[in-house]
């Protein structure tokens, strides 16, 4: 067999077989060169010519790089931010019914130890509303009825005016409509007459005798000459006299000592 039939027969294997010796014996050259250190000069060169491309691309994939990272991180942050935000909601919605709960769990505790309830029977209400009145979130389904007296531990909130099937309104003792029996009493004396409401956050206890002894501080209380209100109920403290020598009777400012803003349940007297 002849060189050119082997020659022939590689050509079949590898197509281009001219071209394929031409850079097989280039590869050589240049490794031989290189082992005899003759490519020094053309590596340097080039890679001056290259350092500064792959520097550049180099800094530009760190860009891309830190880019893509912020992106990510923010959109991660974005999340993470939106679920914190949602659970601190909850906590604090969570945290709000807790101490609506030990507010009127203390509330009930309270009114427990003001009135014996073996001998008052109450009817615990949620206020809902206020404005000239109080208005509750119990009614007549729920055993209320007219002139029953709203109370707080052993304060004198006001009276029921009306009544609905679920819903109850109450007039203040700040009511100008407002008319309570009442008397005083301190270590000096006693003082007897009437506590009507002025529209205010005070009230006035008028038809008090010039002879009576009655002082800034002191407390005021239920006569309980109405048959609906029961004797001895706190209607509030004194915050000033009104002695007018000329006026047939003295006053005297009084001020219910609980604000309704503050407190999270009422009590109604059922007997």
């Amino acid at each position: 067999m002849s060189v050119s039939w082997y020659i022939s027969q590689v050509g079949k294997v590898i197509p281009n077989f001219q071209l394929f010796s031409i850079l097989v014996i280039f590869c050589l050259l240049i490794f031989s060169m290189d082992k005899i250190n003759l490519l020094n000069f053309p590596k340097t060169v080039f890679s001056y010519i290259t350092i500064p491309i792959q520097s550049g691309l180099y800094k530009t994939g760190q860009g891309f790089g830190k880019q893509f990272f912020f992106i990510f991180t923010a959109r991660f942050a974005a999340k993470e931010n939106k679920a914190l935000k949602e659970q601190i909601g909850e906590l604090i919605s969570e945290n709000a019914n807790l101490r609506t709960k030990l507010a009127e769990t203390q509330s009930l505790l309270a009114q427990e130890e003001s009135l014996d309830p073996k001998t008052y029977k109450l009817i615990v209400a949620r206020p809902i509303g206020l404005d000239r009145y109080l208005q509750i979130d119990k009614g007549s389904e729920d055993g209320v009825t007219i002139n029953q007296a709203a109370v707080f531990k052993d304060n004198v909130l006001g009276l029921v005016i009306a009544v609905y099937p679920k819903t109850s309104k109450i007039k203040l003792l700040t009511d100008p409509d407002s008319k309570i029996a009442a008397f005083s009493i301190n270590t000096q004396g006693k003082s007897k007459g009437v506590v009507t409401g002025q529209f205010s956050t005070e009230a006035v206890m008028d038809k008090i005798l010039h002879d009576e002894v009655i002082e800034k501080g002191d407390l005021v209380y239920s006569e309980g000459t109405e048959g609906f209100l029961p004797r001895g109920l706190i209607l509030g403290r004194v915050t000033e006299v009104l002695n007018k020598q000329n006026n047939v009777f003295k006053e005297a400012k009084v001020k219910p000592i609980f604000d309704l803003r503050d407190l999270e349940l009422v009590f109604l007297i059922k007997d």
